[in-house]
């Protein structure tokens, strides 16, 4: 009996340590994109947006890098240290899209990165709108996030593309390469340039 109240007691001293080591619970890391600010085909109501909750260090990449996707590689982005070659951090993430891949790293602590969107046939449309440019002969609808409270610095760039529409996104609240725009407005021209390749 001794033994069985002596084993208890420690039990009960040993979970009630381990309670202390392990406090709180881990918070995950916000993902880029919390929402897609694009419309979804066939529909206008903001709030059928679909909702994109993983976390982009643990969201699996799916099969192989899309034909679209393929267009665009690490040098094309102004974040140091990867190669040509290195495929993107997630492919098809997006059930939404035809094709979906995303770019991103940290910058001292900081996380960085681009997304394209393709949907095949139909336009993609941003639901609101900053202003456009005549990117090469594409008209290049922008919004521009970057003084919203509620989202990371960021902009949202949509074009007709290969028959069908292209949506980029860029968010960067490093300020260490310049406005977020014009960092779209390039991978926009990248994949202007590459539109037939």
């Amino acid at each position: 009996m001794r033994r069985l109240v002596l084993l208890l007691a420690v039990l009960v001293f040993a979970s009630g340590c381990a309670r202390a080591v392990v406090e709180g619970s881990p918070v995950a890391q916000a993902p880029l994109d919390v929402t897609s600010p694009f419309d979804k085909e066939g529909s206008t109501d903001p709030s059928a947006e679909p909702s994109e909750s993983e976390d982009p260090e643990t969201a699996p990449i799916d099969g192989e890098i899309t034909p679209h996707c393929a267009k665009l590689k690490w040098t094309d982005l102004p974040y140091p240290g990867a190669k040509a070659e290195t495929p993107p951090t997630q492919i098809n993430y997006d059930s939404t899209f035809e094709e979906s891949c995303r770019w991103t790293t940290k910058i001292d602590g900081v996380e960085v990165g681009v997304s394209l969107r393709f949907r095949e046939g139909t336009p993609i449309k941003i639901e609101r709108t900053t202003g456009e440019w005549d990117v090469k002969g594409h008209k290049v609808a922008y919004l521009n996030r970057t003084g919203e409270q509620e989202v990371e610095p960021s902009c949202v760039l949509a074009l007709p593309y290969s028959g069908g529409g292209l949506g980029i996104i860029v968010i960067d609240s490093s300020g260490k390469f310049g406005d977020v725009c014009e960092q779209g407005r390039k991978v926009a021209e990248v994949m202007i340039d590459r539109e037939t390749a």
